[in-house]
């Protein structure tokens, strides 16, 4: 088979772009993959093309790749065959319509957006124009993510009824205030910070990955969400808990995030497990962490523990980087190769699904974000698409 080349436009320049885009540069041999490879042929700043060619500087990317000083111009770049949106989750619904609406299919960063209604927008669009849309969580694509969910499909554990994740960390220092200043993204209501959006999104992951993913489409039922939120000064959720049941399965699925505590206090040894997936013959653990596990251990009844270590293979061309988000473009890359609209892994009406369980927690513990970034009408004059 012909590898396929793929087109990267790389929307933002901060941390989540630049490891993104390093995991794009890297050799697809090291993880086994020999059908697809990456290339980086535009990146876009908001207001300057010097910060994109400094970004490109960065990542040690090609001296070919076009750098714009706004969003508008990347968009237009025709040579681009997806674009990877990186900015702050408040952005990504005028950032993904400007990119949609340029006839530009598009991976976009978790969460997917503010709101359910904003990503239902983004998907009949998607959808109208016949392009390509997938949100970024790159969970899901780990090999490991993929065997879970296989065992689980073949009854390794038995009937799951019950997935417990957390992922929380401990900010925390003595007050309270926490550690970071309120300007910070995770604290910003104006960025529309706060745990359940930016950190416990992956423990929702968890509980829909493992439960609703894997029934029948016949058999899917979104689930009724119970919540308790704790807000901080900045009116952001500093700790939440989401319970979602599904009556129909008799299951359960429980997130928890934080940014008082931290999953797992341990920095050494083995730890507690920050995901639980629980059968009827048995258990699942998944260790270290929610969005990166580090191992996990299937427990069946009467038999010996197996323990499976998770690896994320590593360039030596590129100073030993890897961190396992090339697994997410590799399925971006065959979806567009194979002429699909959506993943099968992350279909899109299950990112519709899960932004539900999140509206309906914030709305009961009362978390509001401003009208700029939960509005879901689109403009490529808004403040979000220019900078300005």
């Amino acid at each position: 088979m012909a590898t396929h080349t793929t087109k990267w436009g790389i929307m933002a320049t901060g941390g989540i772009a630049e490891t993104f885009s390093k995991d794009l540069l890297t050799n697809p041999a090291i993880r086994g993959v020999s059908d697809v490879r990456h290339e980086i042929v535009a990146v876009g700043a908001s207001r300057s093309s010097d910060k994109a060619a400094d970004f490109i500087k960065r990542i040690n990317g090609p001296s070919t790749a076009k750098c714009y000083g706004s969003y508008a111009e990347l968009v237009g770049d025709s040579n681009i065959d997806i674009i990877y949106v990186a900015t702050p989750h408040s952005h990504h619904f005028q950032n993904v319509m400007l990119a949609l609406e340029a006839g530009r299919n598009v991976l976009c960063e978790k969460s997917f957006t503010v709101t359910a209604a904003q990503t239902r927008k983004l998907v009949e669009t998607a959808r109208a124009k016949g392009l390509f849309l997938m949100e970024a969580v790159w969970t899901r694509y780990f090999p490991s993510s993929i065997e879970i969910r296989e065992l689980i499909s073949s009854g390794a554990i038995g009937t799951v009824y019950r997935t417990i994740a957390d992922f929380s960390f401990n900010m925390h220092n003595g007050s309270d205030k926490l550690s970071v200043d309120d300007s910070h993204r995770l604290l910003n209501r104006d960025l529309a910070g706060g745990a359940l959006l930016d950190i416990g999104v992956y423990s929702l992951t968890w509980v829909f990955q493992t439960l609703y993913h894997l029934w029948p489409e016949t058999e899917k039922e979104e689930p009724t969400v119970i919540s308790a939120i704790n807000q901080y000064g900045t009116g952001v959720d500093e700790t939440t808990t989401v319970i979602c049941q599904f009556l129909k399965h008799k299951a359960q699925g429980i997130a928890l995030t934080s940014f008082r505590v931290a999953t797992d206090p341990e920095t050494s040894g083995d730890g507690s497990p920050c995901v639980r997936i629980q059968g009827s013959a048995g258990e699942i653990q998944v260790f270290r962490d929610t969005a990166l596990p580090k191992q996990y251990r299937i427990i069946r009844k009467g038999q010996e523990t197996e323990i499976i270590d998770i690896e994320y293979p590593k360039d030596p061309e590129r100073g030993n980087w890897g961190q396992g988000m090339y697994w997410e473009a590799d399925e971006c890359a065959r979806c567009l190769r194979d002429g699909k609209l959506e993943s099968e892994s992350m279909p899109l009406s299950e990112s519709i699904a899960i932004l539900n369980v999140m509206d309906t927690a914030l709305k009961q513990g009362n978390v509001e974000f401003p009208e700029l970034i939960s509005s879901d009408v689109f403009s490529a004059d808004s403040p979000l698409n220019t900078g300005r």
